[in-house]
C-alpha cells in the first residue's frame, strides 16, 4: 500500500445530486444513457461527473440558473449513490499540499516551454470567480503526474466552496456554500435514483 493512502477513502457511501434537464434525468434513470462527463477547461475540480453533496436545492438551482449557460427547459434533479474511493479531498491537508506542489510544478513547466498559465476569471453576470481555468489546469496536471508516478489515480475530487452572500449582516457564513464532488472513475457511481418528497411522519 502506498504511504498516505489508508485514509483517503470516504468511509461509506455518499449521496450526490446532479442538476439537469428532465429528459436527461429520465434517460439516465431508464438506463438508456450515462451522464455526460464534464470536460470544460474551467471545471472547478477538473474533468469528471459533477454532483452537489447532500444538496438537492443547489442542484435544482443550477438546473434553473446555470452560470453562463441556457437554463434547462424542464429543470430536474438526478440523485446518485457515490463511493468516493481514492479521493483527492480538499478538506485534507496532505491533499492541499499535493495541489500546491502541482501548481508550482506546472508553473515551472509552462515557463520552460514558453507557455502561459491560464487564470481564473469572474463570470460576467455575477462577478464571482466561476470560470476556474487555472484550477482546472492544476487538477488535470496533478492527475497526470499522480497516475504516472504512483500508478494509483484519484477516483474522485471533493471540495468545499464558500460562495454567495453573507447569510446575515457581519456573518462569516455564506448562502451558497456547498460541497462539490467530481467523480473521475465512473465505477464510483454505484447507482442513480429519483429523489422523492418527504412523507408526513409521525
Amino acid at each position: 500500500m502506498l504511504p498516505g493512502i489508508l485514509y483517503t477513502a470516504e468511509p461509506g457511501l455518499v449521496i450526490g445530486f446532479h442538476g439537469c434537464d428532465q429528459e436527461v434525468r429520465d434517460s439516465v434513470l431508464a438506463g438508456d444513457e450515462m451522464l455526460r462527463k464534464s470536460v470544460n477547461a474551467y471545471d472547478w475540480l477538473g474533468n469528471g461527473y459533477y454532483f452537489w453533496q447532500n444538496n438537492f436545492e443547489r442542484a435544482l438551482e443550477f438546473a434553473r440558473y446555470p452560470p453562463g449557460k441556457q437554463p434547462c427547459e424542464r429543470p430536474a434533479v438526478l440523485g446518485a449513490i457515490l463511493n468516493l474511493g481514492n479521493c483527492l479531498d480538499l478538506t485534507d491537508k496532505k491533499c492541499l499540499i499535493s495541489l500546491e506542489e502541482s501548481f508550482h510544478e506546472l508553473r515551472l513547466s509552462t515557463r520552460i516551454t514558453g507557455k502561459v498559465l491560464p487564470g481564473n476569471k469572474p463570470a460576467a453576470d455575477s462577478g464571482e470567480l466561476l470560470l476556474r481555468y487555472l484550477d482546472c489546469s492544476v487538477f488535470e496536471y496533478l492527475h497526470v503526474v499522480t497516475e504516472r508516478e504512483k500508478g494509483l489515480p484519484y477516483d474522485s475530487v471533493r471540495g468545499i466552496f464558500v460562495e454567495g452572500k453573507p447569510v446575515f449582516d457581519g456573518a462569516g457564513i455564506y448562502d451558497k456554500t456547498h460541497v462539490q464532488i467530481c467523480i473521475r472513475n465512473p465505477n464510483c457511481i454505484l447507482g442513480f435514483f429519483l429523489p422523492r418528497e418527504a412523507a408526513s411522519w409521525p
